[in-house]
């Protein structure tokens, strides 16, 4: 087999966020195919437990601790160089001797780079061919945080999607192809990029169906006499504490008055003071959890009430996969193509969310469609030989 240099920005184990499921998902999958050397950081001291089983993955392995603290001060730099913050960041010389190194060492010709952030340990003297999962336009997601801000974080994040755009073309201009997960994600950078359209393209996210199965059984973590509807994510993720914040103050009180033994539930890791203070009578914050099956499983609506996103997301996929019925906004079914009747609602106006929900709390509507169009579109398996062709053929 093949080396294969690879590069992401969060070790990718435990696969219980996001972009952790993406990348391990990418990393088991890869690893039947190519020899990994894989660099990466740890953001979380309680990650590194886990290194054995990525370790089993790949070939060779050099893990980073990453202190947020200091790379916050040390992105302050981006300023002084006209960089992206983003990008200062996340240097660190330790990596990039490592990768130098390596590359010599194994004489990599290929190199996976997942987030764009990462690319910065790849220069022209390396004369490797790169691919760039960027995931999501995240110059974009800036520029959304922009709107919704004010005074100097406002002009942080305006600035912040100014050079991070700039800073992205230029990486697609470099690498051999670009990849983004959700066509919409792929369409919306061409046009920010149209120079380098012809080396776009998207690979979905999937869905471990087997796991989120409706089949399996779990005890319920509720009362039944409650109407449960339940958000799941990470709750230290700003587009994720934004959207309970409005959903528990804005929406929830319209539902409850009409229906006043539901009770939101907010399942997830890391719940900022903010998302702490919303837990009353009708609002539960349980913190990190062991599994999130059981609050699927037996939650009447799953929502996702996101203003601020971009990409798949995988909370949306994964209750799909369990036949729950969803309420989202439009933001939260964007890279989700629903060329199907599909049992979602898709509504942005508060009103128009509550009644939604009220209604389907009524109706019950079955949900097997979710998970047909799941398991037909979001294989993990299916999706990555997308990524081991496009690789294999950069020779």
């Amino acid at each position: 087999m093949q080396d294969l240099l690879f590069l992401t920005h969060r070790i990718p184990y435990p696969p219980n966020k996001g972009d952790k499921i993406r990348s391990y998902h990418l990393l088991k999958y890869l690893s039947l195919h190519f020899k990994i050397h894989l660099g990466t950081f740890i953001d979380d001291p309680n990650d590194w437990q886990y290194t054995n089983k990525v370790d089993a993955l790949c070939a060779s392995t050099c893990y980073i601790e990453f202190k947020p603290l200091l790379a916050k001060i040390q992105s302050l730099q981006g300023i002084v160089t006209g960089q992206p913050l983003s990008l200062a960041y996340y240097k660190n010389r330790q990596i990039q001797a490592w990768v130098n190194q390596t590359i010599s060492a194994h004489s990599i010709k290929k190199v996976l780079i997942f987030s764009s952030v990462m690319a910065q340990f790849i220069d022209q003297d390396h004369r490797v061919d790169m691919i760039v999962d960027f995931v999501d336009v995240d110059s974009d997601k800036w520029r959304q945080y922009a709107q919704q801000s004010k005074g100097l974080k406002h002009w942080i994040y305006q600035r912040e999607a100014y050079y991070l755009l700039s800073y992205e073309k230029i990486l697609a201009e470099q690498a051999r192809a670009s990849i983004f997960v959700s066509e919409h994600e792929a369409e919306l950078f061409k046009t920010l990029a149209p120079e380098v359209s012809h080396k776009i393209t998207h690979i979905y996210n999937g869905v471990d169906s087997d796991y989120f199965s409706p089949k399996i059984y779990f005890d319920s973590p509720y009362a039944d006499v409650d109407q449960i509807l339940v958000f799941t994510g990470a709750m230290d993720y700003w587009a994720n504490v934004d959207a309970v914040v409005w959903f528990a103050n804005v929406i929830l009180p319209l539902i409850v008055k009409q229906q006043p033994t539901v009770k939101f539930y907010i399942v997830g890791s890391k719940p900022t003071k903010e998302v702490l203070a919303l837990a009353n009578n009708s609002v539960v914050v349980t913190g990190a959890v062991a599994d999130i099956r059981p609050y699927l499983a037996h939650a009447h609506l799953v929502v996702a009430p996101l203003r601020i996103a971009r990409g798949i997301q995988n909370k949306v996929l994964e209750a799909m996969a369990m036949e729950k019925y969803v309420v989202a906004t439009t933001a939260a079914m964007e890279g989700i193509a629903q060329q199907q009747k599909l049992a979602v609602s898709v509504a942005d106006n508060i009103k128009d969310i509550a009644d939604e929900i009220i209604m389907q709390l009524q109706n019950n509507s079955p949900a097997h469609k979710n998970r047909q169009y799941v398991q037909t579109m979001f294989s993990w398996e299916h999706n990555v030989k997308q990524l081991v062709n496009l690789l294999k053929d950069t020779y």
